[in-house]
């Protein structure tokens, strides 16, 4: 049975793992382990901020409500608590969006929470 060379395999596997360490700096972009090393690590990251990404996201929507509402005299939660009363179903994320770029309509929204 022929012995079986195993080096375009391997220089395969280091290419691929390279050009994904592409841009790092120092040896973690030019030698093997350390950029092994450095995708691991970027992957875990971008894993775990994907979650965080979610709550930035709702965060900052929260806080833009907030600054509209309470320039029409309610605030956050007496807003929230209004919508849920007269039985808006409206997000977060279209509540923000509409304080931003529509605040007349915000302003009737807020009108009817402020009735409910």
């Amino acid at each position: 049975m022929a012995r079986v060379k195993r080096g375009v395999t391997a220089h395969k596997r280091h290419k691929r793992l390279l050009k994904a360490a592409e841009g790092r700096r120092g040896t973690r972009s030019k030698l093997i382990k350390p950029a092994r090393e450095a995708l691991l690590h970027a992957l875990a990251y971008a894993t775990r901020d994907r979650k965080q990404r979610k709550r930035q996201m709702r965060e900052l929507w929260i806080v833009r409500i907030n600054a509209a509402a309470r320039q029409n005299g309610l605030t956050y939660g007496q807003l929230i608590s209004g919508l849920k009363r007269a039985d808006i179903q409206i997000d977060r994320k279209i509540l923000a969006d509409l304080a931003v770029r529509d605040s007349a309509t915000f302003g009737r929204i807020t009108e009817v929470a402020k009735s409910a």
